[in-house]
């Protein structure tokens, strides 16, 4: 697996790959090879990426970071291979650097790569998608959970998500026979409690809600702006966009004073 080739599966576009083309170029290979082998693992991952950011200095457009993410998960093939794990999942869970690159875009306009303080998790072999849903080594209540994470082209119909659930079930049994787990969990703008009353009866969010017990909510949360209006998070609610039903649902729900906010929940493993 080259560099090219990882871009070609996981859908970048020629002008993104000019773009790294041109960051890999002026990036100094020997003073970031030590921190990229950290960027791989779990206990480092984190605090790399912190000191990475560092070393690249001026890195308007997230380029020369997104580029040195790339070679971790060029890299990081051999340890799926290790892992038996399916080629398949492997260029899933990694095409979120393309569909990130897209968000990107689509919220500001600019061809940008906004999301390295997230995709150290992928790097490190923490997060895995599988079918609609990504799934990430977490715990709860100090014992080993998955913490499930909606990507904005989720199917959450309730075939989408069931599919999904049983196929981790069978990728966790044969590529991580070692990991134990009771619970899903889930931190999201999607199991706010302020959303039931704005969806029908036949909503996949209301469908993919009801799998949860809600044990905390943040209704001052507002990362929901991001993903449900593709906007900056401190946009004002008159200037926000209206183009769906449930955009305007919640657009009136904020003229009004209301909230949305986010929630936790855990939903317990069934074998």
């Amino acid at each position: 697996m080259d560099l090219q080739q990882l871009y070609q599966h996981i859908g970048l576009k020629p002008d993104a790959v000019q773009a790294l083309d041109r960051a890999g170029r002026v990036i100094d290979r020997a003073q970031t090879a030590p921190l990229l082998d950290r960027l791989m693992a779990p206990q480092t991952a984190q605090a790399a990426y912190r000191q990475l950011r560092a070393l690249l200095g001026e890195d308007s457009d997230g380029f020369k970071l997104l580029y040195c993410y790339l070679e971790c998960a060029r890299r990081a093939y051999e340890g799926y291979q290790k892992r038996g794990i399916p080629d398949s999942i492997y260029f899933d869970t990694m095409g979120c650097f393309s569909r990130f690159l897209w968000e990107c875009q689509r919220e500001t306009g600019t061809l940008a790569f906004d999301r390295a303080w997230w995709t150290y998790r992928q790097t490190s072999m923490t997060l895995f998608r599988v079918g609609a849903l990504e799934y990430e080594f977490s715990t709860h209540q100090g014992k080993p959970a998955l913490a499930l994470h909606i990507p904005s082209d989720a199917d959450l119909s309730r075939e989408g998500v069931d599919a999904s659930l049983a196929q981790a079930e069978v990728f966790f049994k044969n590529c991580f026979p070692d990991v134990s787990y009771e619970k899903y969990i889930c931190d999201s703008w999607l199991l706010s409690p302020a959303l039931g009353p704005l969806l029908g009866p036949d909503s996949h969010i209301l469908s993919f809600q009801s799998r949860f017990q809600i044990l905390r909510e943040r209704p001052e949360d507002r990362e929901f702006i991001r993903w449900l209006f593709q906007s900056p998070q401190d946009t004002a609610a008159d200037r926000l966009p209206a183009a769906t039903s449930l955009q305007r649902r919640v657009k009136a729900l904020l003229l009004e004073g209301g909230a949305v906010g986010c929630a936790y929940g855990i939903m317990e493993r069934v074998p």
